[in-house]
């Protein structure tokens, strides 16, 4: 499909009146990431026509450019009509000089049609091409199994409820991904999604049904949307955990008159911690035990996927190094410093009962790097594999019986080339662990007294919270460490193990501890109290 003289000069003419407009515009986008940053310029890199028989359709690239930082670029599928839409928010209204009349650019992710055509042009392995490069549309080798032998007469469905992506479910057996903010490289979520799909087989993913990329004439390319297997859910296990931690408050409220022994500490190793409960409560609880057990084994099931491919080099594991262990304490020692260094800035910031343990963190500065020193100072005996890269409660989803894990990217903040490196498997056992300990002491964030009535205090919930938390861990890593036994990425030896998983709880805590006083300073209590029971560990 190559761009027409009237394509051109529509072209030619964003580039000259669009970028004005967008800085307003972006900002009204939930999907936009830099929302908090000042914009310095605004660039159409590239503008790709997308065929649509109905309307004039395009999608544009779009370079941001911040007056500090990196900059990004986005993507827009827009709509060409003279006909406004519902809301100036979702529309861009362009005087052309050459048509002598006014645009109105509208998101084109919610006209049925388009959404159809882009699902038509996945099964087709349509190339569209622009005018610095090109779109490639895609299809799996499972397209036609998940999406049935007319993938045209399933219902495109946008969801609204999205934030930094767009998401079209197709009558209940695709969801398509789109991405709105995207980088140059292999997409982690695309390329570990294709490998567990075509390669293993693996059940427990959704499998990736088709892809969109972009080429660039310097050979560039960018991931912009993923076509993947629509899960049938009751939320993600986060909403699942929360619910299961209700119902534990009202248990564990009926017997705050029982005495509390002293609540283990948290040890790398598994050990039994279910005799740290009454019996009553233990019972209570161990319907929703059953199922972190599960996650544990489906967890280990997915590492031992994703290093079971030694002749492929993208997959196959590596072993640890030398200057690895040395770049990988550097960077955890510039976590800490900085980290640390806005925790003693915001002190004055923090709730009084928190200034104290703030206080404390910092002044032990030395003591955390110390750590990171004697877990990296002797060569780790095992090897380094792909991994989720961003693993927690939210990237599960829970079906009712089963789980099922989502969202590959890894952390967003990191550069893609970064999201890709091999890593300890156990990097997201510690992100699975916080999480449930986010969970545990999310008590914090409410009123006692709504959460588990007026008899239980701060002290006896604190206690309660641990308390579960150490019972959830020690029968989702009794899972997991059964089920990896022997792999090449555990160390053989015990204590080694224990080391190099507390070395990435540490590292995990110290993360949230800057996310949470840049983006949610009212959550600072939980990595404060995660940081400080790592360090008496």
């Amino acid at each position: 499909m190559s761009a027409s003289h009237q394509t051109k000069e529509t072209y030619h003419e964003l580039r000259l009146t669009l970028p004005p407009l967008l800085t307003s515009y972006l900002a009204d986008q939930r999907w936009f990431g830099g929302k908090a940053r000042q914009i310095r310029s605004a660039e159409i890199t590239d503008l790709v026509p997308l065929g649509n028989a109905r309307s004039e359709t395009f999608l544009l690239l779009v370079r941001i450019e911040y007056t500090t930082g990196p900059g990004e670029t986005y993507v827009l599928p827009l709509i060409c009509t003279q006909e406004p839409a519902a809301g100036s928010a979702a529309t861009l209204k362009v005087y052309s000089a050459a048509r002598g009349t006014d645009w109105q650019l509208r998101n084109a992710l919610t006209d049925d049609e388009f959404l159809r055509s882009l699902l038509e042009a996945i099964e087709q392995k349509a190339v569209f091409r622009g005018f610095e490069g090109e779109i490639h549309a895609a299809c799996s080798s499972v397209f036609h199994a998940l999406c049935g032998v007319s993938p045209s007469v399933l219902q495109p469905k946008p969801i609204k409820a999205e934030q930094s992506n767009s998401s079209i479910i197709y009558g209940d057996r695709v969801i398509l991904k789109f991405f709105r903010r995207v980088e140059e490289g292999h997409n982690p979520d695309l390329e570990i999604g294709r490998f567990l799909t075509e390669k293993k087989d693996f059940p427990h993913i959704p499998a990736v049904a088709g892809w969109l990329d972009y080429k660039g004439k310097d050979a560039g390319e960018r991931c912009l949307g993923i076509l993947q297997a629509f899960v049938p859910n009751v939320g993600d296990a986060w909403q699942f955990t929360l619910k299961a931690l209700s119902s534990f408050w009202k248990e564990a409220g009926r017997y705050s008159e029982v005495a509390l022994a002293s609540v283990p500490e948290q040890q790398g190793s598994v050990a039994d911690y279910g005799q740290n409960l009454p019996a009553p409560v233990l019972d209570h609880i161990n319907p929703y035990l059953d199922a972190v057990q599960l996650l544990g084994k489906r967890t280990a099931e997915l590492h031992l996927a994703l290093a079971s491919e030694p002749t492929d080099p993208v997959f196959a594991p590596e072993p640890y190094t030398a200057p690895f262990q040395r770049a990988f304490k550097d960077t955890l020692r510039t976590l800490t410093e900085r980290n640390l260094a806005l925790l003693g800035m915001r002190l004055h910031e923090l709730a009084p009962e928190l200034r104290d343990k703030a206080k404390d963190l910092t002044a032990r500065q030395g003591e955390i790097l110390q750590r990171y020193d004697a877990a990296l100072g002797s060569p780790i005996q095992a090897m380094r594999t792909r991994i989720h890269g961003d693993y927690h409660l939210g990237q599960v989803l829970y079906t009712g019986s089963d789980f099922v894990i989502i969202d590959f990217e890894g952390e967003p903040a990191r550069p893609i080339s970064e999201r890709r490196v091999k890593r300890s498997p156990l990097q997201d056992i510690a992100g699975m662990l916080r999480s449930f300990h986010y969970a545990a002491f999310s008590f914090q964030l409410a009123p006692l007294d709504k959460m588990t009535g007026p008899e239980m205090t701060n002290y006896d919930v604190k206690t309660w919270a641990q308390r579960w938390y150490a019972c959830v861990a020690d029968r989702f890593l009794s899972a997991y460490f059964g089920s990896v036994a022997g792999a090449c990425f555990i160390p053989s030896n015990r204590d080694e193990r224990s080391a190099l998983l507390q070395l990435h709880l540490l590292e995990k805590a110290v993360y949230e501890l800057g996310y949470e006083l840049n983006n949610r300073p009212a959550w600072i209590a939980i990595p404060l109290e995660g940081i400080s029971q790592l360090l008496t560990a």
